[in-house]
């Protein structure tokens, strides 16, 4: 085989200058398989080969990417396989320098070359380093003049690989940045996603409107085209379809009820695990596959809705998309399938409470009226029989009587005054809080008979939050329809207040009072919805009373005023 001459200084020079030149031309490529074609079309060109690879490690050191030129499609279709790393290649991966080989068919480390491979002979590989770490090989193979490669050639590639190595690194780390740039978008993405779900669904307090703008979200969200969503019956033993969105297809499966371990839905809510499916599917004999499919469906996913580790429901999405959720969609599902459910189990406790408060409080009432109205009303009849039968005998015993019993019906009157007013809502308006509360103390004035008077600052409660004024307003009137029911009293004060941190009302009337430590288990639940109000809000209520005393009500909630927290700031 021939041999060319060493190459004098000034033609190395040259040839390192151009090196250069088209070197500097690496750094500007940042995609790693582009970056890795020129690398190698610069190497052929460099050292005058027929053939060029280019060889690049994972983090494991194994053979990442194998990138050739001069091999055309046909011949590399021809291949069973590409390199593996074994003979020649596997000895230049693992070389601390540079290996030339003349004829690789008479060098005891050559592994030979798989079926349908070119022909090759001479080879010259290079490392790619940068610092200690090996990021690859530059194969060099058959030199288009018929020779050898030299020496020349050999520090030419060098210093190629040079260049190579921290073009590599920079593709690589810019590959990375914008992997975990495109990450931290989607991931912010999600995040909104869940902070808007969660904000529309805590304003909504019936279960159909929360389920329908949840499936209406995720469905908007993945781009798919059939949502349904399936509840636990009251046993917990099946499920039924209790929505329905998409007009792709009516259904996704022939039958609305499932028992739990039946088909997909009841599969998924047996165990727990989301179930991921491409169409058609046929392990599922209740799902309508061939008509899904034919509608343009591709996958389907049950996701299970939990709260407290326990199964409410499920909620299934069918997509048009071939290519399967990938691992960071799943997440986003089971996270929205996790908060749905625990929002619905939510609003579902809030309304049987409030049923449970509604009949409680009707209970509550109607022992009341009977204990108290009405048995007023019945000894007054008593005492009007009793005046009937005086009438003739004793006139003077009649008029004190009759006198009574008008007395008697004034006072029921009065109870049952009260009792409207406890029951009628009432609401602040367009008034503040102290503008409201003057307004509850005319009305009990009014009703009951009873003086009220109302002590505040007519400054310094504006920017008092609404949720807190609301709260005030309401514990005051619940406090006075106690009174007016139960404290006998003649005078009844309100007194509000601030501090540097704490808006405070206290509640004094001079009725009869009571000892809390006998009364507090029959109290009602006129204290126990005044406490629940002020604790909603971070603050707390306590209540005072002794016979013959009155009883008096201090209520505080957290404010710092606007003008001190920007002080502070």
């Amino acid at each position: 085989m021939n041999s060319k001459p060493a190459l004098s200084a000034e033609q190395l020079e040259e040839r390192l200058a151009a090196l250069h030149q088209a070197s500097l031309e690496l750094v500007q490529d940042i995609s790693l398989v582009s970056l890795l074609q020129r690398i190698a079309r610069i190497a052929c060109d460099q050292a005058g080969a027929a053939y060029a690879a280019i060889g690049v490690r994972d983090k494991d050191g194994g053979l990442a990417d194998f990138i050739t030129v001069g091999i055309s499609a046909e011949e590399t279709a021809r291949m069973p396989h590409p390199p593996v790393g074994k003979g020649l290649i596997g000895v230049i991966a693992d070389a601390e320098g540079p290996i030339r080989v003349d004829d690789m068919a008479k060098d005891p480390r050559s592994a030979g070359f798989p079926e349908g491979h070119p022909k090759m002979t001479s080879l010259l590989g290079v490392p790619i380093r940068l610092g200690s770490q090996r990021l690859g090989q530059i194969y060099l193979t058959d030199k288009l003049d018929g020779g050898v490669f030299t020496q020349d050639d050999e520090r030419v590639i060098e210093t190629l690989a040079a260049y190579a190595a921290v073009a590599i690194s920079n593709a690589r780390s810019y590959s990375e940045l914008h992997e975990r740039d495109r990450t931290l978008t989607r991931r912010n993405q999600d995040l909104a996603l869940l902070n808007n779900l969660a904000s529309a669904l805590a304003s909504i307090t019936e279960l159909d409107e929360l389920l329908e703008t949840a499936l209406d979200r995720v469905m908007n969200y993945f781009k798919v085209e059939v949502g349904e969503i399936y509840l636990t019956d009251e046993n917990m033993n099946a499920l039924y379809k209790v929505l329905h969105q998409g007009g792709a297809i009516p259904a996704l499966w022939e039958k609305d009820r499932f028992k739990l371990n039946e088909g997909l839905v009841g599969k998924t809510a047996w165990d727990g695990q989301a179930a991921l499916v491409s169409l058609p599917y046929t392990a599922d004999p209740f799902l309508l596959s061939d008509e899904a499919y034919a509608a343009g469906i591709r996958q389907i996913a049950c996701y299970p809705l939990t709260s407290r580790s326990e199964v409410l429901g499920v909620l299934c999405i069918a997509s048009n998309q071939n290519e399967l959720l990938d691992s960071m969609d799943q997440q986003l599902l089971s996270s929205i399938a996790s908060w749905v459910g625990t929002t619905f189990e939510n609003v579902r406790l809030n309304i049987q409470g409030r049923r449970l408060a509604v009949l409680e409080e009707r209970e509550r009432i109607g022992m009341d009226l009977h204990d108290g109205i009405i048995q007023s009303i019945y000894a007054v009849g008593l005492t009007l029989e009793h005046a009937l039968l005086l009438l003739g005998e004793e006139p003077e015993q009649t008029r004190i009587r009759v006198k009574q019993s008008i007395e008697d019906l004034n006072s029921t009157i009065r109870d049952l005054r009260a009792f409207i007013m406890d029951m009628r809502p009432r609401q602040l308006y367009e008034e503040d809080l102290m503008d409201g509360l003057q307004r509850l103390l005319n009305e009990f004035r009014a009703n009951s008979l009873v003086e009220a008077k109302l002590s505040g600052p007519s400054e310094g409660l504006e920017d008092l939050p609404d949720a807190y004024a609301i709260a005030l307003f309401h514990i005051c009137q619940e406090a006075l329809a106690n009174i007016a029911k139960h404290a006998q009293a003649k005078k009844v004060e309100v007194l509000v207040w601030t501090t540097t941190d704490r808006v405070l009302m206290e509640i004094h009337d001079d009725g009869k009072g009571f000892d809390t430590q006998k009364v507090r288990l029959t109290l009602g639940h006129g204290v126990s919805n005044m406490q629940t109000r002020a604790r909603n809000v971070g603050g707390d209520l306590e209540l005072t009373s002794e016979p013959g005393e009155g009883t008096t009500i201090l209520v505080w909630m957290p404010h710092i005023r606007e003008h001190q927290s920007q002080e502070e700031k």
